[in-house]
């Protein structure tokens, strides 16, 4: 699966545009120093300690969205890390 990561301060910036709610990330475990990642379908994954947790979805036209707030493009997630 291909995935564009971030972290926690630029998804905030991204979902005042379009998906979950600010403050309901930040109840889950969104910080500004978070790394989170979004897949090609919207879903926003946490990174905890030990896994990725999926934790909402961006909504509307996100992909033109997170590659300008991010300058990244989909990427391959190596599960062998």
């Amino acid at each position: 699966m291909e995935f564009i990561e971030m972290s926690g301060r630029c998804l905030l910036r991204l979902v005042h545009e379009g998906g979950p709610d600010p403050e309901e990330l930040t109840r889950v475990g969104v910080t500004k120093d978070s790394i989170v990642r979004v897949n090609r379908q919207g879903d926003i994954e946490l990174r905890r300690v030990d896994r990725w947790d999926v934790i909402g979805g961006l909504l509307g036209d996100f992909e033109a969205r997170v590659k300008k707030e991010t300058g990244l493009d989909w990427a391959e997630a190596n599960s062998n890390i």
